[in-house]
């Protein structure tokens, strides 16, 4: 870097000004060697390229230093750890296949798959149990778009659902459905365990029946279930409490056993394309009988004779029907899938049997023999609520985010393509064994008609063993993964601290392993397993997933109505209104499945809700709610009042600070037509214009401005408010303004001011209003949008294409990212391509920068073209030194000669012969510089005394060099731009005049040769995240 000596400024004058005779000394400042030499030091490290902008480089890191620290950021929560533990191993980077699809596969394929779809298509029939399963499907797939919307809205960190809602909607909704779907997914470990022992006692081992006889007893049957799965939950508990390394690598046993067993079906449906001989069915008249061996299935054979006519008194069924064998398996080929179009829904008590005459299902006295009764009143409703169990796991992906290697592309494909794949099965499957089994047998729940065997089991290829074996295990490995998943989430919400009473189940046993929240989990699955069937449990936790994804929906479409800034979700192709038809579809099934079990989910979610709102979480995770806030009323001012709102939504609030001419009309039109443009991020608009004056004598003048400028806001569309306000000064008014407008939440945070084109000729009054303003602006930590060249800007009425170019020279916030962003909002700028430039420094690995630079732009869910610009540490040039003498000369000319406004304006016109103009309402573009020939006599004396004693001083030389070098680049490369974006630079500190002129000079070099520039200060805060 090129060596940056400091220079004496002891010749350098400061301006004092006299107020009794109005005439300006010159002075010797004494201490400025030694303060130019302190800040030569500091700042000798300072890339020459960027001087302009050292005053910031303290407070906002060159753009360089900002990307490499959050190159390598973590997208997980940290969690509490102790700081004498041994580092954990880094973690792997799954794909789309293992990470998400896989998962979501097992997850999604349970239990009802193999032991109840086969009785919801035989009692539904299959149109009814095609829509059932169809509606189900739209559920869960409407709620994986909303889902991926939010999981791609930047990185989200492992809690699935949870972290999902609690960070988009707050957390007393979060603090809610996430005990919701805890409590679903603790639900749902017992449905698998009864569901396992029901595979085993009814279908593998029925002699191990510790209550009789199940299959006369229905009570019997729930009572084994109660107590096996009593002692299974033992086991299984004590299997997650001592390894959770073994659950996690059963898992891939129990998802292979599914995948086996899926395609063990498909193929045995085509084996037995014409049937097989393997199942019959004994059938008296058209009711189903159970207990009868094949052979004995005939009317004169005495087994029969003796069961229905006990004491030589036969029953009237019995006398007026036949007795015939039915095959079960008819096979695709057979047509059987006619006979199973239509639904039988049945009530309690009621037969089994072909049809719908009420002789053959009613039972008219009191004994049922050994006929097949329905044991609940199914309709339609009901069954989705008994179904739905089997379409949940769709979260399994997004549970895993912090594992995935790419989880914004991850988590929308893979669980997507899950959804496909498990509904195009489900839905197969409907349409298979309708078409494959005879309608008695699909309606026997338990196969107690072909002696206690699953109907699925036996249509599978090559025997039954594969699907019971398979079912068996993948059932057990599911209520794992529940029992493991479970109690973490359970943690992850204590953790959180937005319910006390869960305090005690945030910690961790020394293992790391939450021993609190297992056995919580146990206790509430014991009570689950209590119930002790199926048939209650799947509705049941049916209403929690439901909940769970109904609030998912409402997030997506609360953030997307809202259009807050920081909702850019990477997976475009959702919508709120596919989210709304979601939430709508959640609470009719729930409503239709049980209104009842809804009321209870719906009870326990409001209880929560309030507890966490009565206990007051102070947490502030940027959710929706608050940024609905921001278009309330009372209740909403007052809750912004609590703090400034989250980054996530943080949008701006504008302040358009609008200069009247001398007509009381605003004098850049197009500010406003700006102001409208910008609002995409849906913030509020607050116009203000300063009068000077008494407002006592000037009141009505105030009051046809302030109609004028609600005149122009409509003009343009501009949706806010308008206000004037006089004063004795200008400068005094605007930092009034900035300081006490706006209300509680509702204070404007950025300020648009006009860029002052005729500074020169007005004299110092106009430059020193504005440097005023930029430093009051910057004080009170508001953002500045100073748009130059604002008479070209177009109108919100007109489309154009072409380029937006952001030169990001130091982070200040990343405002500068999102400001492009809620252009391209508006219909004027969406045809535009974003590109966004920054400086490599010496020391830069350029290639390494723009690699970091494109990662973080991919996280902010920003699609821009990125460029790193190295910029050549060149000596400076004959022309910077010249242009900065020029500057100087006209600074010490106008000291020495005390000229007032008018003669200021006739050396400007002098200097500045050859410098291109416009009309006063528009920019000036301006060249470098000449000396003219044609000076007055008093002129061209100091002019000659001043070159012979002057050299330029180092502290403006080397900011002039930043400021052209850095123009000829952006000329070079963004000349044809629609729009150039740019860090503007800090103020001088000091209140010197001639620093402050300098500043301006300094602002148009910079800016020579460009038509539309907005020149960007943050307010030093962050507005932009890359989370969600």
């Amino acid at each position: 870097m090129q060596s940056n000596s400091a220079k004496d400024d002891s010749d350098e004058m400061e301006i004092i000004s006299s107020e009794h005779n109005g005439t300006v000394h010159d002075t010797k400042n004494e201490d400025s060697g030694d303060i130019h030499r302190a800040e030569e030091n500091q700042k000798s490290n300072i890339d020459p390229n960027l001087y302009l902008y050292d005053d910031d480089l303290a407070t906002r890191p060159h753009i360089s230093t900002f990307i490499s620290s959050i190159a390598n950021y973590e997208n997980t929560i940290p969690a509490a750890t102790d700081p004498d533990a041994k580092p954990p191993a880094p973690s792997a980077r799954m794909g789309t296949l293992i990470g998400v699809f896989l998962p979501c596969i097992q997850n999604i394929f349970g239990v009802i798959l193999f032991i109840r779809l086969t009785w919801v298509v035989g009692t539904a029939g299959a149109i009814c149990g095609f829509l059932i399963v169809l509606t189900c499907c739209c559920v869960t797939m409407l709620t994986a778009i909303s889902m991926s919307a939010i999981a791609t809205n930047g990185v989200v960190p492992a809690g699935g659902s949870y972290f999902m809602i609690s960070r988009s909607l707050g957390p007393e909704f979060g603090g809610a459905v996430g005990m919701l779907f805890y409590t679903g997914t603790t639900l749902a470990a017992a449905m698998y365990i009864v569901g396992a022992v029901e595979i085993v006692l009814t279908y593998m081992a029925p002699w191990a029946s510790i209550f009789g006889d199940f299959t006369k007893d229905a009570d019997a049957m729930y009572n084994n279930f109660r107590v096996y799965g009593t002692i299974l939950l033992i086991f299984m508990g004590l299997i997650v409490f001592v390894g959770v390394k073994f659950v996690n690598k059963f898992a891939t046993v129990a998802l292979a056993c599914v995948i086996f067993s899926i395609i063990a079906v498909y193929v045995g449906i085509f084996d037995n394309i014409h049937g097989n001989e393997k199942l019959y069915m004994c059938v008296l008249g058209k009711r189903l009988l159970k207990d009868i061996p094949i052979d004995n299935c005939t009317k004169d054979d005495s087994f029969m004779r003796d069961i229905y006519c006990p004491n030589n008194k036969c029953d009237d069924y019995y006398l007026n029907n036949n007795v015939s064998k039915v095959k079960g398996i008819k096979g695709l080929a057979s047509g059987v899938f006619y006979d199973n179009v239509f639904p039988s829904f049945l009530e309690k008590g009621q037969f089994i049997s072909y049809g719908h005459d009420s002789v053959d299902i009613e039972n008219i006295g009191n004994e049922s023999y050994n006929q097949i009764m329905a044991d609940i009143t199914t309709t339609f409703t009901l069954l989705i609520g008994i179904f739905f169990p089997s379409v949940t796991g769709i979260m399994a992906g997004s549970n895993r985010s912090g594992d995935l290697a790419d989880a914004q592309k991850s988590i929308p494909i893979g669980t997507i393509c899950a959804i496909l794949t498990t509904s195009t099965v489900y839905l197969s499957s409907v349409l298979f064994f309708a078409g494959t089994v005879d309608n008695l047998l699909l309606r026997d729940k338990f196969g107690q008609s072909i002696g206690g065997k699953l109907v699925v089991a036996n249509i599978a290829w090559p025997n039954q063993w594969v699907i019971l074996i398979g079912s068996f295990l993948s059932t057990l490995g599911a209520g794992l993964q529940s029992l493991t998943g479970a109690p973490r989430l359970l943690q992850a919400i204590a953790r959180d601290e937005i319910i006390p009473f869960l305090a005690p189940f945030a910690k961790s046993s020394k293992r790391g392993e939450p021993t609190r929240a297992l056995l919580l989990t146990i206790v509430i699955c014991q009570c689950g397993i209590l119930l002790g069937n199926v048939d209650l449990l799947a509705p049941l936790l049916s209403m929690f997933f439901l909940m769970c994804y109904g609030f998912v929906n409402l997030a997506c479409a609360v953030q997307t109505l809202l259009r807050t800034p920081n909702w850019r979700p990477r997976f475009k192709y959702y919508h709120w209104s596919l989210s709304l038809i979601g939430l709508t579809l959640c609470i009719s099934v729930m409503i239709m499945t049980s209104w009842y079990f809804a009321l209870l989910a719906m009870g326990m979610a409001v209880v929560i809700y309030k507890y966490i709102e009565y206990r007051g979480a102070e947490k502030e995770w940027g959710d929706g709610i608050r940024g609905m806030a921001l278009t309330a009323a009372r209740f909403s001012l007052l809750r912004l009042e609590e703090g400034p709102p989250h980054t996530k939504n943080w949008r701006p609030q504008i302040l358009v600070l609008s200069k009247l001419n001398d007509n009381f009309l605003p004098k850049y039109r197009k500010i406003f037509s700006f102001a409208t443009q910008l609002k995409a991020g849906k913030g509020l608009t607050i116009c203000v214009s300063v009068l000077k004056g008494d407002h006592t004598k000037i009141a009505n003048k105030a009051v046809d401005a302030k109609s004028t400028l609600r005149k122009y806001m409509i003009d343009e569309k501009v949706k806010g408010f308008c206000d004037i306000l006089v004063a004795q000064q200008i400068g005094e008014g605007l930092s009034s303004v900035i300081q006490t407008i706006g209300l509680g939440g509702m204070k404007p945070n950025t300020v648009i001011i006009g860029w002052p084109y005729s500074w020169r000729q007005e004299g110092r009054n106009s430059w020193r209003t504005f440097i005023q303003t930029v430093r009051t602006v910057d004080a009170c930590h508001m953002a500045l949008m100073v748009p130059k060249g604002i008479n070209f800007y177009p109108e919100s009425n007109h489309k154009i294409g072409g380029n937006i170019d952001i030169w990001w020279i130091v982070h200040d916030g990343g405002l500068l990212m999102l400001l492009p962003f809620l252009l391209k909002q508006h219909r004027t700028w969406r045809n535009c391509k974003l590109r966004i430039f920054t400086v490599a420094q010496i020391e830069d690995n350029s290639i390494q920068m723009k690699k970091d630079l494109k990662t973080f732009l991919y996280h902010l869910r920003i699609e821009a073209d990125v460029e790193v610009v190295e910029m050549n540490n060149s000596d400076i040039s004959a022309y910077t030194y010249e242009r900065t003498l020029m500057m100087e000369q006209r600074n010490q000319m106008l000291r020495a000669l005390g000229l007032n406004k008018k003669e200021n304006s006739k050396v400007e016109s002098h200097n500045d012969e050859k410098r291109n103009s416009i009309d006063s309402d528009g920019p000036e573009e301006t060249d470098a510089p000449e000396t003219t020939s044609s000076k007055d006599e008093s002129t061209e004396k100091a002019d000659s005394k001043f070159k012979s004693n002057v050299k330029p001083d180092e502290f403006n030389v080397r900011r002039m060099h930043t400021a052209i070098k850095l123009n000829e680049v952006i000329v070079e490369k963004s000349q044809d731009a629609q729009l150039v974006i740019m860090n503007l630079p800090g103020p001088p500190r000091e209140v010197r005049a001639e620093r402050e002129s300098n500043y301006m000079e300094f602002l148009e070099v910079l800016t020579e040769g460009l038509e539309k520039v907005l020149m960007v200060r943050g307010g030093g805060r962050e507005v932009i995240t890359i989370y969600s």
